[in-house]
């Protein structure tokens, strides 16, 4: 059987000399081909968690693992180059076009001059999203949080299309629980550095667990009061 695209194995970190953990003792894997959200409030330690699976963080204890293999056996850069990364607010070169930023990874890989051309042009039709060279991961911190509502949906319901079709492997953070239920295959829930369930979201709104189960029974009650406004009715 193969082995989970991303393990992470006891993973810890702390920024403070270990008064305090940013991650405590958090195991996850993530299969081929699935689409996992990580949620849950600020300072849960979810954009620390991604950032260690990119090696852009170094955790204190345990080990992560890509298709089987440790991630701290390979170079950073070369590591990092194999896996796609979107944050709010994308940092693109200010002097380049987008095709041009589009080409920069194929190009440190090495591609030929046809071939990049064809994959900008490809990828321009699709969505403006790293995707060049055709990473088996993507790594999402936020990527929709600043636009408007409308976009936001829209956009999420592309990239998620996207996925499917092109297989990828997509670990996402977000703070919007309805846009996790949308997108996502599995939700995994953090609070203080911990991991406290996952699953899928329909399985996580029976959870015993008071915050999983508030977390994930939000969307209903948000939706319930927005309809209340709507028909007149105070909610």
């Amino acid at each position: 059987m193969a082995p989970p695209l991303i393990a992470l194995d006891r993973i810890g970190k702390s920024f403070d000399g270990e008064r305090s953990f940013a991650i405590r003792h958090v195991d996850l894997t993530v299969e081929r081909g699935a689409f996992l959200a990580l949620v849950g409030g600020s300072g849960a330690g979810k954009s620390t968690l991604l950032k260690i699976i990119n090696r852009l963080i170094e955790p204190d204890e345990g080990q992560v693992r890509l298709d089987g293999r440790a991630a701290k056996d390979r170079p950073a850069a070369e590591l990092r180059r194999g896996i796609g990364y979107v944050f709010q607010g994308v940092g693109l070169f200010p002097h380049m076009s987008v095709g041009e930023n589009i080409a920069t990874v194929p190009r440190l890989l090495g591609w030929a001059r046809g071939e990049i051309e064809a994959r900008v042009g490809e990828l321009l039709d699709l969505v403006g999203l790293p995707l060049a060279a055709r990473p088996p991961i993507m790594l999402m911190d936020e990527p929709f949080g600043a636009l408007d509502p409308l976009t936001r949906a829209s956009l999420g319901e592309s990239y998620r299309a996207l996925h499917d079709r092109l297989g990828l492997t997509t670990v996402m953070v977000t703070h919007d629980i309805q846009e996790a239920v949308l997108l996502a295959d599995r939700m995994a829930v953090m609070k203080d550095g911990r991991l406290l369930a996952v699953g899928e979201p329909a399985g996580l709104t029976a959870s015993s667990d008071p915050d999983v189960a508030a977390l994930l029974d939000a969307p209903r009650r948000q939706a319930a009061r927005v309809a209340a406004r709507l028909d007149g009715r105070h909610g």
